[in-house]
């Protein structure tokens, strides 16, 4: 029992040196920024807000052009002749008119004014959306390469565990250790690789979860 101890103690300890099992070596912030781009090109809750902000552009350009809608312009064409033999006081010719509807442009300015609102208010709404987008990219892909790298560990200690385990079973089988010990150790065994599963389906969901924003595999993207 003591041998079986200190040497799975030994064991463990070593596991970290195995590989490269820090966050920061999984970590690459150029293919995160990639990333973040990515979702914002691809993300389509994005580009329903870009699309509310290209028509509240348009409505504003359209509402400044309006204005010349407020004039009107209309002429009337009298030829002498018949105009001198109905009333010889009208005027002969052509006769122009500019028209200007006051009310129009009383109201125009402060509809513009509401439009240029409306575009400010879209525009916040995607620059904030797209905020949080990009926070929410970061988050996922810390979290899958948390995830990994829980996984190499928990692989690392499994193979350790197994090392350990086949050891002791040749002991046994020679008699130089007792059953109580070989059983434990397959005990351990069992435990590092419901813990490796875990860590397995961890790493497929948060590479999931990160994919969703992004709207394509990871695979594709180098």
């Amino acid at each position: 029992m003591k041998y079986f101890c200190s040497l799975l103690i030994f064991l463990i300890s070593l596991a970290p040196a195995k590989a490269q099992n820090a966050l920061s070596d999984e970590l690459s912030f150029p293919y995160l920024e990639k990333l973040v781009e990515i979702a914002k090109k691809n993300y389509p809750k994005l580009k329903l807000y870009q699309s509310r902000v290209d028509a509240g552009t348009y409505n504003a350009k359209k509402l400044k052009l309006s204005y010349f809608e407020i004039l009107s312009f209309s002429y009337l064409y009298s030829p002498d002749r018949l105009a001198s033999s109905i009333n010889p006081n009208f005027l002969n010719g052509y006769q122009f008119g500019f028209f200007v509807n006051i009310g129009s442009l009383l109201q125009k300015p402060a509809l513009i004014k509401q439009a240029k609102s409306e575009l400010q208010a879209v525009e916040h709404d995607r620059d904030t959306y797209m905020l949080n987008l990009e926070a929410d990219v970061k988050q996922r892909y810390i979290a899958y390469a948390q995830y990994k790298v829980l996984l190499r560990i928990k692989a690392d200690a499994l193979h350790d565990v197994e090392a350990l385990a086949e050891e002791l079973k040749f002991k046994y089988e020679k008699g130089e250790t007792t059953l109580e010990e070989y059983s434990k150790a397959l005990v351990v065994i069992s435990d590092r690789q419901q813990a490796k599963v875990s860590a397995e389906a961890d790493v497929l969901i948060s590479k999931s979860a990160l994919e969703e924003l992004l709207g394509q595999k990871l695979e594709d993207i180098k």
